[in-house]
């Protein structure tokens, strides 16, 4: 990053790229880090085609479940638990042993 950047916004990206330049390609080194972000696009897309189908939620409160709700059945998803008993776990306090990397 030889040639400063003459605007304003150009000089904030080249501060914030600077900030995170050695983790930018972290994908490359561990294999268990994906190169892109569609694992996350496809966790939302659930929760924004309800939005859209319903028009929205009520309350906060409705948003707020409906979010943590999705969360523990995705996060069970991924480590293939069964939604029923990822709910019961998390209104009971049961823990569930998960490893989050590999390794």
């Amino acid at each position: 990053m030889t040639l400063a950047p003459i605007k304003r916004h150009g000089r904030r990206l080249r501060r914030r790229y600077g900030k995170v330049r050695d983790h930018l390609f972290t994908f490359l080194d561990q294999p268990e880090v994906a190169a892109d972000n569609n694992g996350s696009e496809r966790e939302l897309r659930p929760t924004a085609t309800y939005r859209k189908v319903t028009g929205g939620f009520r309350s906060n409160w409705g948003a707020d479940f409906c979010a943590n709700v999705r969360s523990v059945v995705g996060t069970a998803a991924r480590h293939c638990v069964d939604a029923y008993t990822a709910i019961k776990n998390a209104v009971t306090g049961a823990s569930m042993p998960i490893e989050f990397l590999p390794g």
